[in-house]
């Protein structure tokens, strides 16, 4: 123990590094069986942006609400979806630490269309009618 820590570490410290081939993940590559892309190849191979048109044409069966008010409760949603949408497979209405409704609830279709329907039927609009 002749020497100070900061000889032991700079004499024990190695710098290795992989080889340049495995940081540009061709390991990983070779293993899913297909050749790693190189920078410019994968800003070239980018996704397309998903068009909102489609999206919405397509159909959702999930939707969020907010804005409700405290006293709502999720059998009260339940029949607004049910009567005027369709039927729900599952509503969560989210609470705070002290179980005050924090106003937000999602609701989920069991129609893959009908989260649409109701997106469309009720953005922005007043349900209570006040």
């Amino acid at each position: 123990m002749d020497k100070t820590l900061d000889e032991i570490i700079s004499k024990s410290k190695t710098t290795r590094r992989r080889p340049a081939a495995s940081r540009r993940g061709s390991a990983r590559a070779q293993v899913l069986g297909k050749p790693a892309p190189n920078p410019t190849q994968r800003a070239r191979a980018a996704p397309a942006a998903v068009d909102p048109v489609k999206a919405v044409a397509q159909g959702s069966e999930k939707i969020i609400v907010s804005n409700l008010p405290s006293d709502v409760n999720e059998a009260q949603i339940k029949d607004l979806f049910t009567q005027t949408v369709g039927p729900l497979r599952e509503i969560t209405l989210h609470y705070d630490a002290n179980g005050r409704s924090k106003g937000i609830a999602n609701v989920t279709f069991q129609k893959k269309g009908d989260g649409t329907k109701a997106f469309q039927q009720y953005n922005n609009r007043l349900i209570d009618g006040s």
